[in-house]
């Protein structure tokens, strides 16, 4: 099993004739993903061609839902334009939505957030890298991609792995796949401080899937969202979890890199989010580079085999 997305479900890409979306839609394919369908309005009844795949593009997502049956977006829509063509696959009514695009205004999001609520769509993003799922081919070959994320250092395995970071993302899972450790998903959830799912969604679900047997948590300064995923991790998870937060040299009150990576209070540093992931139970990783060896001394504390 894993979490939001399996191997044969039926995506869309919303600006698939961009080259932005067109790039990874095309390496999305390559690893195996059904790209059932593109969208990009005033190009229906194109086909976007890659190799021997011909997918079908659609001017709308309604559409593109009713002639493919596809459950799934992904966004690849500029800034602009990107918080309606997001409210276009809530209204088409997809379990998911995936928006990598990065700069929506603040503004955009707020309206989003209260137009998804209540509504059976889950949106991942924005600003992030995506979703992978691992296959059992080759390289991980056969799994679903959804975003930017370099499927190739993926491996089908138990550990999931949730962050705001992507390039954190990309190296807790090649760092795993070196240990010939596989991971169940992985879920980019993005650095903005508006955004469609939290830590504490994503761990809630690994903690629901019987195949993800470890966790890997990776969080940054700003807010309290790893604070309240510790919280419930420490009341809830029994599977071993290990945890990195970024920005322990950022200083107060200057915004790093993502929109979301400040430090507006005492609680939103690296050495208070830190403090409370070992008060939890949490394996703290000390650098980057020490985030899956983090993940097997929590199995071994545990006595739960990975691999």
């Amino acid at each position: 099993m894993s979490i939001l997305i399996q191997p044969d479900t039926k995506i869309l890409v919303q600006g698939i004739t961009g080259d932005f979306g067109g790039r990874h839609a095309k390496l999305s394919l390559d690893y195996g993903t059904h790209v059932a369908g593109g969208v990009t309005p005033g190009k229906g009844g194109q086909f976007f061609e890659h190799k021997e795949h011909k997918v079908p593009i659609f001017n709308s997502v309604h559409d593109a839902v009713a002639a493919t049956g596809a459950t799934v977006s992904v966004v690849f829509v500029p800034p602009p334009f990107a918080a309606d063509a997001i409210l276009e696959g809530v209204d088409a009514g997809l379990d998911l939505v995936v928006a990598i695009t990065e700069g929506i205004p603040v503004r955009d999001m707020v309206r989003v957030k209260r137009a998804i609520a209540g509504r059976k769509t889950r949106l991942i993003g924005p600003n992030c890298p995506g979703v992978v799922t691992p296959g059992s081919g080759p390289q991980s070959h056969g799994g679903c991609r959804i975003g930017i994320a370099p499927g190739y250092i993926h491996k089908q395995g138990h550990v999931g792995v949730v962050s705001r970071s992507g390039t954190l993302t990309y190296e807790a899972v090649y760092q795993l796949t070196s240990k010939n450790i596989g991971q169940s998903t992985c879920v980019g959830i993005g650095g903005d401080p508006v955004n469609g799912t939290s830590h504490l969604d994503v761990i809630r679900m690994f903690n629901d899937d019987p195949d993800t047997h470890g966790i890997i948590l990776i969080g940054e300064i700003g807010g309290n969202a790893e604070v309240e995923a510790a919280r419930w991790i420490k009341a809830n998870v029994r599977k071993p979890v290990a945890g990195f937060i970024a920005g322990a040299t950022a200083p107060a009150g200057r915004r790093m890199g993502h929109a979301g990576a400040i430090v507006g209070g005492a609680e939103d540093t690296a050495a208070a989010k830190i403090a409370v992931f070992r008060e939890c139970g949490i394996e703290v990783a000390a650098t980057p580079s020490d985030m899956a060896h983090a993940l097997l001394r929590a199995a071994q504390a545990k006595g739960v085999t990975l691999t």
